[in-house]
């Protein structure tokens, strides 16, 4: 997706009854940040995958990666004591050169710590040991399966890749993840195979377990649902299916004044695979940029300003505030 389109898309979210507009009408325009207590790395654009949802819109043939020294710079902004969380996403980020060495220099800080995994990598030769280096360092392990129908999962995110999913769970199984006792999480992820809210996260997160333990012998922790979000591949996806409009709709229709208050941009910050800040990885992907009196790349990282920073709201901020509200953790209102 270019400038262009991404402008055109912008403004057809806002269009009519634009988001800013239902900010103020519920008191909270403009809308700031409470605190950064997560750092959300999206460290490399490169994937073994190319799925249809993916709104990075990651694949083989992308080469972006974070550098190392913006990686030290993610360790040292890590180091405030209200940073509880990092996050690390892609691309699929076991193809970054530095990641054993990252997790093993951030699981000595004693925070929160995950990786947000496609798992099917997890069985290529060259990177199947991070199934032990993942336990040695207790990552919390973050799995997208978007349905339990192995052919939905496979029109979104490719032949074969439902099975390869099921292997790899079973490889983190094995190691202890997603088991009583062990302290090794492994949470998945459901996002709609098409244009349409997900479902209850409760009444799905039973599903999962019930049919992914009685059919293949996995167990896993918890289930987050998401709201997929017009921009990227899945733009591309709305457009070709004729279902753009529609989808628009359903989010502005959707709208719960009740979610934005807990809205993950409020506490989180996404960096860049350049180093440079935004508000969401969403907002990174539309190259809206911070607003003007926050830091703008993670060396000049400033926390005061950071924390209290006026966040940058657009129309396809509807996807996050739509039913039940949607973040990286799943639904806001349970």
């Amino acid at each position: 997706m270019n400038h262009m389109e991404q402008e055109k898309l912008l403004k057809e979210l806002d269009s009519s009854r634009s988001f800013a507009e239902r900010l103020k009408a519920c008191a909270s325009y403009p809308l700031y940040a409470q605190a950064v207590e997560t750092l959300q790395m999206n460290i490399t654009r490169r994937c073994n995958l190319c799925c249809r949802h993916c709104h990075v819109n990651a694949s083989p043939d992308r080469s972006e990666e974070m550098s190392r020294l913006d990686m030290e710079a993610c360790l040292r902004a890590a180091s405030r004591p209200e940073i509880k969380t990092l996050d690390i996403t892609g691309g699929a980020p076991e193809m970054h050169p530095h990641l054993a060495w990252f997790l093993q220099e951030a699981a000595g800080m004693r925070k929160r710590l995950l990786v947000r995994s496609n798992a099917a990598i997890l069985l290529d030769k060259k990177y199947e040991h991070f199934l032990d280096i993942y336990a040695k360092t207790a990552v919390e392990v973050v799995v997208s399966l978007p349905s339990l129908h192995r052919d939905r999962t496979e029109r979104m995110r490719g032949a074969d890749i439902f099975d390869r999913i099921v292997a790899a769970l079973r490889g983190l199984n094995s190691r202890g993840y997603g088991k009583p006792d062990t302290g090794l999480v492994l949470d998945l992820v459901h996002n709609p195979v098409g244009a349409f809210l997900p479902g209850a996260q409760q009444s799905l997160e039973e599903e999962y377990k019930t049919r992914l333990r009685r059919d293949y012998g996995i167990d896993f922790n918890r289930l987050y649902c998401l709201t997929n979000c017009p921009v990227g591949r899945y733009l591309d996806f709305l457009k070709r299916s004729g279902n753009l409009e529609q989808y628009i709709g359903l989010l502005k229709d959707a709208f719960n004044s009740a979610a934005v208050e807990s809205v993950m941009c409020r506490t989180t910050l996404s960096v860049a695979p350049d180093g440079h800040l935004f508000d969401c990885d969403f907002n990174q992907i539309l190259d809206l940029s911070l607003s003007s009196d926050a830091s703008a790349h993670i060396r000049d990282f400033d926390y005061e300003k950071l924390a209290s920073r006026e966040i940058v709201v657009r129309g396809h901020c509807y996807c996050c505030t739509a039913g039940a509200g949607s973040s990286c953790q799943g639904v806001l209102q349970k």
